[in-house]
Parts: C-alpha cells; structure tokens; sequence
C-alpha cells in the first residue's frame, strides 16, 4: 500500500497529466479546473502576473486563438509533496499549427508549480514559466533543449 505522500504525489502527476490533455485539447474549462481560484501566475505572456483564473484564462484563451493544433508536453516533473503544500519543477514545451497552416516547433520553457491541496485535491496556487536570459543582450533564449 503506498504512502499517503506517494499517493498525493500520484494524484498531482494526474492533475499535471490533466493540465497536458487539456492544452491539447485546448479545453479552457478542464484546464481551469486545476487552478485555485486566486491563483497567481507569471507566464511568458505579458502582464508580469496573471491574477485569479479569469486572467490565467485569458492568457490561455490568446495561445488557443493562435494555433490550429495544439502539442504540449513536459519533461523531467519533479515533486516535493508535504501535508497541504507542495511544489514542483519541469521543463514544458508548447508547439503546433498556427492557424495559417505554419508548423510552429515551439520552444522550452522552465515552468514551477506552487501548489495546495484543498479538501482533498491538489490545485495549482502559482505557476511561474520563464525562459533564460542572455544578459548581455537583453533577450530571451528560446532555441535551448533539455
């Protein structure tokens, strides 16, 4: 029988697993669903943060807009999982069709996870998505694999 910390672990794999489909789907409502509702995230996209799930869901709304096809995946998740809290750290890459017809390769991205788990379910509190910085240049370095 596993540990209740490996199976809280378990069940925020799940909810990142529903955060992959639901991109792929580019079903806004399942993948709201894994947000707290005062979530606050800093994704690439301006502003510097997104407030509350109506802002997170705009910043969405605008990539699904973009593409045709969605491909979304995530690599190297790793987890620390208390009683309520925990966090978590991947490599995410978004790609697909542009609605012109152009193949869009994408780019990695490092993403965070804040997370806590709210009468029984792990929801994502914060997000944080960056990319690496060439300081010398003041631009974003986005032809980097994991």
């Amino acid at each position: 029988m596993p540990s209740e910390r490996a199976a809280d672990e378990a069940r925020i794999r799940q909810q990142i697993d529903v955060i992959v489909e639901s991109i792929r789907a580019k079903d806004l409502e399942a993948l709201m669903a894994v947000y707290t509702t005062d979530v606050v995230s800093y994704d690439v996209e301006p502003p510097l943060q997104h407030l509350g799930t109506a802002a997170k869901a705009r910043n969405w709304a605008n990539a699904f807009a973009f593409f045709e096809t969605v491909s979304y995946e995530i690599r190297d998740l790793t987890l620390t999982v208390g009683d309520d809290v925990a966090f978590g750290y991947a490599f995410a890459r978004l790609s697909g069709t542009g609605r012109n017809g152009a193949a869009m390769a994408g780019m990695w991205v490092r993403v965070t996870y804040g997370l806590r788990k709210i009468d029984g379910t792990w929801l994502i509190a914060h997000d944080q998505v960056s990319v690496p910085l060439d300081i010398l240049s003041g631009k974003g370095v986005t032809d980097l694999e994991p």
